[in-house]
C-alpha cells in the first residue's frame, strides 16, 4: 500500500491553514505531524480521511479498494460509549468498522486492560478510555492509521504499550500519520513540521 499527498491546501473560516504538503508513505513506514496549536495537524488528518474538503491537491491510497475503507481514524474523542462495557464498545466498533481484526478480550489485553473488559466505559479512568480506544485499531483490519494526539491521558507504561502497538503494526506493513506535541516512541518515523500560515 502506497499513500500519496500531493500540494495540500487547507482553508477554515476564511484563513489558510497550510498549503503546499506533500508526501508520500510507503508500507511499513510513519509519519509524525508536529507544530503548534492552531498549525492545522487534526485538520489535516481529518482531510486525510476524506472529512473536511481540500482547498488544493489530492490524497491517494494505492493498492486498496478505497481510502475510506483502509483507514482507522483515531481522533481527539474517544468515541465510546460509556453504558456499555469496554468489551461491548469493541464488539460494536469491530462490526462498524468490518472486523477483520483480534477479539475484543484479546484487544483488550494487548493494551493491559484485561481486568476492565466487564466494567461500563463510564467507571475507567481517562487513560483506561484512552486506551480503550486505541484497541478500537486491532478489532477491525485496516492497513492506515491516523492518530491525532494519540497519548494523550496515557501513563509511561501505557504509552510503551502504545509504541509497540504502533511498531508491530509498521513491522506488518502498516502506515501510520500521527498528530502530536508529544514524543510517541516509534522504532523510525519522518517528520512534517506545520508552522501557522501567515
Amino acid at each position: 500500500m502506497r499513500l500519496t499527498a500531493q500540494n495540500l491546501s487547507l482553508e477554515r473560516g476564511g484563513r489558510r491553514l497550510f498549503a503546499g504538503v506533500s508526501f508520500a508513505l510507503e508500507a511499513g513506514e510513519a509519519l509524525v505531524v508536529t507544530g503548534p496549536n492552531g498549525a492545522g495537524k487534526s485538520s489535516l488528518l481529518r482531510a486525510i480521511a476524506g472529512f473536511l474538503p481540500l482547498s488544493e491537491g489530492a490524497v491517494s491510497c494505492e493498492g486498496t479498494a478505497s481510502r475510506e475503507e483502509a483507514i482507522h481514524y483515531l481522533g481527539h474523542l474517544d468515541a465510546l460509549k460509556g453504558a456499555l462495557t469496554a468489551a461491548e464498545n469493541l464488539a460494536f466498533w469491530g462490526a462498524v468498522l468490518g472486523g477483520g481484526g483480534l477479539p475484543a478480550a484479546v484487544a483488550l489485553a494487548r493494551l493491559g486492560l484485561a481486568h476492565v473488559a466487564d466494567l461500563p466505559v463510564r467507571a475507567l479512568s481517562a487513560g483506561q478510555k484512552r486506551r480503550v480506544a486505541l484497541a478500537r485499531l486491532l478489532v477491525a483490519h485496516r492497513p492506515l492509521w491516523l492518530l491525532d494526539e494519540p497519548t494523550t491521558a496515557l501513563d509511561a507504561a501505557a504509552q510503551g504499550r502504545f509504541a509497540e502497538l504502533v511498531n508491530a503494526h509498521l513491522g506488518e506493513g502498516g502506515l501510520v500519520v500521527a498528530a502530536t506535541h508529544a514524543p510517541l516512541g516509534l522504532d523510525a518515523a519522518r517528520t512534517l513540521a506545520l508552522g501557522l500560515a501567515a
